[in-house]
């Protein structure tokens, strides 16, 4: 799919919404989890347990079949210079070695070029009208090629039939004009919903504004229509390097080179088959 491409009409909705998606501002989560906790009244997504890692005071690890959401509790001390004791310059104001918190609601990307999609062979994932990506528990099959496909490793089986699960960013809420169930519950405003152009000028915004307040390592990831994945329906502020919160620096759809692949194998079948019928003359 082109840059720029509306996924929406790529994927046959001729008549459609503008696309939606979330822009989640890491700068004001504090934590609270009420995004998770929503996010699975909502659409009952199963208790996953309380399992602390050790590491932080964080009690759902990650992302998978039985957490849509999740909250990353990042222990952080603040860089000090090689020389004179001082932060670095891309600290965000506050004392070297003072310890922070960073914290960041993930969640599915609802990616522009998504390789899950590609992968399926039975239609489960399918793209929406709002350009979102959903799956249909009924139809997925459990073979599970969507899950290493997804370059975030989102998508996660249930150990119990092997069907695959994510966040719909709440498909039924959306067709009857509601914003998703994270976003309505987010006391902060961390996790913002709404069609994804104004909020990527929103966040724009928001960047600059703390740039020039000083926080120099705030950067935008996910924002970017030309990035790896055509860029993503939900993308993110954040205070530090991607890898720092889990996220890979530079995403790739992983199904990017399948057509030249296809060609290539199909260039060789003729090839085979020419050599074949020569062989038999």
């Amino acid at each position: 799919m082109p840059v720029g491409t509306d996924p929406a009409a790529g994927a046959g909705w001729e008549s459609h919404p503008a696309r939606v998606g979330f822009f989640t501002d890491t700068s004001i989560c504090i934590g609270c989890k009420a995004c998770e906790v929503a996010c699975k009244e909502w659409n009952q997504v199963p208790d996953d347990g309380l399992k602390f890692s050790g590491m932080s005071f964080d009690n759902s690890w990650g992302l998978g079949a039985d957490t849509w959401r999740h909250v990353a509790f990042i222990e952080q001390r603040r860089p000090v210079a090689a020389t004179g004791g001082a932060a670095g310059p891309a600290s965000p104001p506050g004392a070297a070695g003072e310890l922070r918190w960073l914290m960041s609601s993930d969640v599915c990307k609802h990616c522009t070029h998504a390789a899950c999609l590609d992968v399926c062979p039975t239609g489960a994932l399918f793209r929406t009208e709002f350009a979102t990506v959903v799956v249909q528990s009924d139809v997925c099959n459990g073979c599970g090629y969507c899950v290493p496909a997804c370059p975030y490793g989102v998508i996660d089986q249930r150990k119990e039939d092997g069907r695959v699960w994510k966040c719909t960013l709440c498909y039924d809420r959306l067709k009857d004009g509601m914003e998703p169930a994270c976003a309505k519950a987010c006391p902060t405003q961390s996790i913002q919903f709404g069609p994804l152009d104004q909020l990527r000028e929103r966040a724009a915004g928001r960047l600059e504004d703390l740039q020039e307040r000083g926080v120099t390592g705030a950067r935008l990831y996910g924002d970017d229509p030309h990035d790896g994945v055509g860029g993503a329906g939900a993308f993110f502020l954040l205070l530090d390097d991607p890898e720092v919160y889990g996220l890979p620096p530079d995403p790739v759809v992983t199904t990017r080179d399948l057509p030249s692949m296809w060609k290539r194998a199909g260039l060789a079948a003729l090839a085979l088959a020419g050599a074949v019928i020569a062989a038999a003359r």
